[in-house]
């Protein structure tokens, strides 16, 4: 990655990929996810396979994906070099991507590097990065750089009339999606329990108030560490960096999950670029890192941990808002969590027809409140216990339903797929579930809640 600041700031991505068909069968072409260009403004991107070029075509299985197509089958055992290019830029007045300025930029995890997906078919493999890889920043001379892996011991170069560094990174899988943040900032830190904040501000500020969402940030960690399992290499460093440009800085349109979880006329002060490091706007005072919460949630459960995870199909597509869901309780506390289930219950109708396929913003407010019903069913000391197991056991290969059950099943030491089909192969919720939270105080917890069920 080149960060180029002037005249008009751009930056430029360039992948390069050592190939191997491991499979037991040629392939004739090769599905990649790119950017989304709600997100991102960017030139079209190129491809070359050894070294020739590439087009890309729609993937017809996901309008959001893309083929290339080789010009001769990639045969069994051989080895081939994938060149990927594309050059990110600020975008235009009238749009929404993600925008940055000549002195500050930030790429977040997942969305802006390519993903190379498992082929299609019933005992495909592919698609998990490898153990290590190697990330090489070029960025301006007096910038500040934070970004995943661990950064190489060869000292870094300078080059150039503008005083250019070069970074070279090692990454694998255990560190997450990569991402960058970098640019000419104000560093101060302060502590936060256990977690050591780095404040990075675009002029000097006292550190004291920042604490409280520095603090909000620290207990949202926490609670993924004690439902998901500790981060890999979990250093005690947390990052608060304030945006480059406000106008690209957080997502600009909801997602259908956190229309769902959200109160009305939410307005983002915080987003999570990793899963260490928020970017804030510092303009209204202290940011609310509850908001951020949706955007830290899939980094527990996606990249090297499961690499079919943006594709998973309901109840499990409703993991990251649960998740989400739970990072903001710990910030805001336990009353959030009946106030979200209520919310989504009313997207619920009471009596559904039997034989009627749901809609679909009923279907992901029923697999969110699936979670919750795993969580009263079975308290959060199995809950939690069984969806560490699940990850760590099925890291790099992915999970589905049935990996779901089988670990519930271990940890409750009860059969757990007869609540599961009464969950999901009926209409609306269960009707206990409904009279409980439409009826319930707002500190109902899941373990108060598990006591209610005969």
């Amino acid at each position: 990655m080149q960060f180029v600041p002037a005249p008009q700031p751009v930056i430029r991505i360039e992948g390069i990929y050592q190939l191997k068909n491991t499979g037991n069968q040629p392939l004739t072409s090769l599905e990649l996810r790119l950017a989304g260009r709600r997100r991102f403004h960017f030139s079209d991107p190129a491809a070359q396979w050894d070294k020739t070029a590439l087009t890309f075509a729609a993937s017809p299985d996901n309008p959001r994906n893309v083929v290339l197509n080789f010009p001769q089958p990639w045969t069994v055992s051989a080895k081939h070099t994938l060149r990927l290019t594309v050059e990110y830029q600020r975008p235009s007045s009238n749009e929404t991507a993600l925008s940055f300025t000549p002195d500050a930029f930030f790429l977040p995890a997942q969305g802006w590097s390519p993903e190379l997906l498992p082929a299609r078919g019933i005992f495909a493999t592919g698609g998990v990065p490898p153990k290590v890889w190697d990330l090489i920043v070029r960025v301006p001379g007096n910038f500040l750089v934070h970004t995943s892996g661990q950064t190489s011991k060869q000292p870094e170069k300078n080059s150039g009339k503008a005083g250019e560094r070069t970074i070279h990174v090692k990454q694998s899988f255990q560190d997450g999606y990569p991402f960058i943040v970098a640019g000419h900032y104000v560093a101060g830190t302060l502590l936060a329990g256990p977690e050591t904040v780095n404040l990075w501000t675009r002029s000097p500020q006292d550190p004291e108030t920042l604490r409280q969402p520095s603090e909000a940030l620290a207990r949202a960690i926490q609670a993924y560490n004690s439902t998901f399992g500790v981060r890999p290499k979990d250093s005690h460093q947390l990052w608060i960096v304030e945006c480059p440009d406000l106008v690209g800085c957080f997502t600009s349109t909801a997602s259908n999950f956190s229309r769902l979880t959200s109160g009305e006329n939410e307005k983002p002060s915080a987003e999570m670029a990793s899963q260490d490091t928020a970017m804030v706007d510092l303009t209204g005072g202290a940011p609310e890192i509850a908001a951020a919460a949706p955007s830290l949630a899939s980094s527990w459960l996606g990249y090297g941990q499961n690499p079919g995870f943006f594709e998973q199909t309901p109840p499990l597509y409703a993991l990251p808002a649960f998740a989400a869901s739970r990072g903001r309780e710990a910030v805001e506390g336990s009353q959030v969590r009946p106030q979200i289930i209520r919310r989504l219950l009313r997207a619920i109708p009471a009596n559904s027809a039997a034989r009627q396929p749901e809609a679909d913003d009923v279907v992901r407010a029923k697999s969110i409140l699936f979670f919750y019903g795993l969580q009263d069913r079975y308290g959060q000391q199995v809950f939690s216990a069984a969806l560490t197991h699940m990850l760590e056991a099925r890291t790099g290969r992915g999970f589905d339903l049935d990996d779901l059950i089988a670990a519930f099943e271990q940890e409750a030491h009860q059969n757990v797929a007869q609540f599961v089909r009464l969950w999901m192969k009926h209409p609306g919720v269960p009707q206990d579930f409904r009279v409980r939270y439409e009826n319930s105080a707002a500190s109902l917890t899941p373990d108060t809640a598990k006591e209610s069920i005969p």
